[in-house]
């Protein structure tokens, strides 16, 4: 069974609230769930220590189990100074270095001139 570490949407229309949870990768994503593991409210300040909240120690048990966190996810994880495997700090970096920003023509034609 594939099991990721992701968001599930709750709350009132034009007010969503999320709740970080471990689920069965072929549940929809507001479905059932293995675990609640965490919040994430986007509607707080960015500051403030309440946005995202955590069970530590059920992430690091989930991740050691090998449970895939999203990209969200594994930002909120990263920001909140938990280790990641890894397995997936390796793919967090080839996707970052992926995302390397290619010049455009104008910035070619201005830099060759």
């Amino acid at each position: 069974m594939a099991v990721k570490i992701r968001l599930a949407r709750g709350g009132a229309k034009k007010v969503p609230y999320y709740r970080v949870v471990v689920a069965d990768a072929r549940v929809p994503r507001d479905g059932d769930f293995i675990e609640k593991v965490g919040t994430y409210n986007h509607l707080q300040k960015k500051d403030d220590e309440n946005r995202v909240t955590f069970k530590k120690d059920r992430i690091e048990y989930w991740l050691g189990q090998g449970a895939q966190p999203t990209e969200r996810v594994i930002k909120f994880i990263q920001a909140a100074g938990i280790k990641l495997p890894a397995s997936i700090e390796k793919k967090v970096a080839a996707k970052v270095k992926g995302q390397v920003k290619k010049p455009s023509k104008k910035e070619l034609k201005n830099t060759a001139s």
